[in-house]
């Protein structure tokens, strides 16, 4: 018994590490913020990222994807203003993308701002907790234990957290920042045009 949950544990861990890996707005705003700051600052907005998942995680093991699907408006207003967020994100990268970066300055500033910025980020998509719920019930027995639940929030949390800053470790190198930097208006308005095209799209999938 004990090694069937064991098993399903690091099942469903690896299913949603192939989610984390995959490209998204997470990606895109921890990279930047490692490249424009510090490896440091963009482990700090990971750290906000995993604060997310403990939310949408634990909201998808108390059935909130169950009452999204049995209220499609409440689903489809957490959407909107999900798509704002990464809206009003793309808007201010795109007009900053000229501005010059102050490394000296930026670097280490703003640490809560940074762990709110990645919480936020996280919870602006609310179709994580609907990937959630999934697998969770495609996967879970009919009643995990306790332990079982609190070690799959804990998984899931680590592996959002480990694969951004990894990420963040790897492009804030300097190689790599000043690489940026010689291409830094173009970089973060094609990073903009993305996020905003996401935001836009999940936009008009909540007015459907």
């Amino acid at each position: 018994m004990l090694s069937d949950n064991l098993t399903t544990l690091v099942s469903i861990g690896l299913v949603q590490l192939l989610a984390v890996i995959s490209p998204g707005p997470s990606f895109l705003i921890t990279a930047k913020t490692a490249v424009s700051r510090s490896s440091g600052d963009g482990i700090k907005l990971a750290l906000g990222l995993g604060l997310g998942t403990v939310v949408w995680a634990t909201a998808a093991l108390l059935g909130l994807n169950a009452l999204f699907a049995a209220m499609p408006m409440l689903f489809s207003a957490m959407k909107v203003m999900g798509a704002l967020f990464l809206l009003w994100i793309a808007l201010q990268i795109f007009r900053h993308a000229a501005s010059p970066v102050d490394l000296e300055h930026a670097a280490g500033a703003g640490s809560q701002h940074l762990i709110l910025k990645g919480f936020m980020t996280q919870l602006s998509n609310p179709k994580v907790v609907v990937f959630f719920g999934s697998v969770f019930v495609a996967m879970l027995p009919a009643d995990p234990s306790p332990w079982m639940v609190a070690a799959l929030v804990v998984i899931v949390t680590l592996n959002e957290v480990v694969w951004y800053s990894l990420v963040a470790l790897f492009i804030g190198q300097a190689g790599v920042r000043a690489r940026y930097l010689r291409a830094k208006t173009w970089i973060d308005r094609g990073t903009s045009v993305f996020l905003g095209g996401l935001g836009l799209r999940l936009l008009l999938s909540a007015r459907s």
